[in-house]
């Protein structure tokens, strides 16, 4: 007779009372602990002309120490993630005020000085265009580029405009558009931004920079 299959006997409305507990009780001990009632309860009302098959008590013993087995180890993973986050949140602390080499298409010109960007592209292009605009969104340089390598390419901006005054320092967007036989190529618009902090969030972390927003850690591609 199976504890969860219990016959219309005396026990059945003491034994289906013992089972019925809340959904919210999933952990490791309350599990055992209603198993354990469930038993002995069924032990106690059982009818003896017709006792409990032992082999069958022993495969729904192991069947609950699998159970347990598993849920213990999801808490160990659980924990051991846990601790893997807290300490990259920490050694993510040291690139506060650093800057970082991620995603972006923001770029800061300093007064007076160029402007690096860079470009991680798929594959090699024959062609690559670079577009920057003002925040208002307005054309400040396009400029078409020739052959480039695939991986990360590095793209100075002298901060010139198209009409070769000087632009004023700032902050700009730029765009890249890559091509190689007529065919685009895929291409992400890197920049380097400053850390300002730390944050843990969506079980992941987090680079707060002001000019981008968060940013995940796995995002950066180099530091200076």
């Amino acid at each position: 007779m199976a504890i969860n299959s219990l016959t219309s006997n005396s026990s059945a409305g003491t034994a289906t009372a013992a089972a019925a507990t809340s959904p919210a009780q999933t952990s490791v001990d309350e599990a055992q602990s209603r198993f354990m009632k469930l038993l002995v309860t069924q032990l106690q009302n059982q009818d003896p002309m017709n006792p409990m098959d032992n082999a069958q008590l022993t495969t729904q013993i192991a069947q609950l120490n699998t159970v347990t087995g598993i849920n213990k180890l999801n808490d160990s993973m659980q924990s051991l993630l846990t601790g893997l986050q807290t300490s990259q949140t920490v050694q993510a602390t040291s690139l506060i005020g650093r800057s970082v080499l991620v995603p972006g298409a923001s770029v800061q010109l300093p007064e007076g000085q160029p402007a690096t960007m860079m470009v991680d592209l798929a594959q090699a292009a024959d062609t690559l265009q670079l577009t920057i605009r003002d925040s208002a969104g307005k054309l400040v340089r396009a400029q078409t580029l020739g052959a480039q390598s695939a991986g990360q390419q590095s793209l100075d901006w002298d901060g010139k405009t198209d009409a070769g005054t000087s632009a004023p320092a700032g902050t700009y967007q730029f765009e890249v558009k890559a091509s190689s036989g007529g065919q685009s190529v895929t291409a992400t618009a890197l920049t380097f931004a400053q850390v300002a902090s730390v944050s843990l969030s969506g079980g992941s972390v987090k680079l707060d920079i002001p000019s981008l927003g968060q940013v995940a850690l796995a995002d950066v591609r180099q530091v200076r």
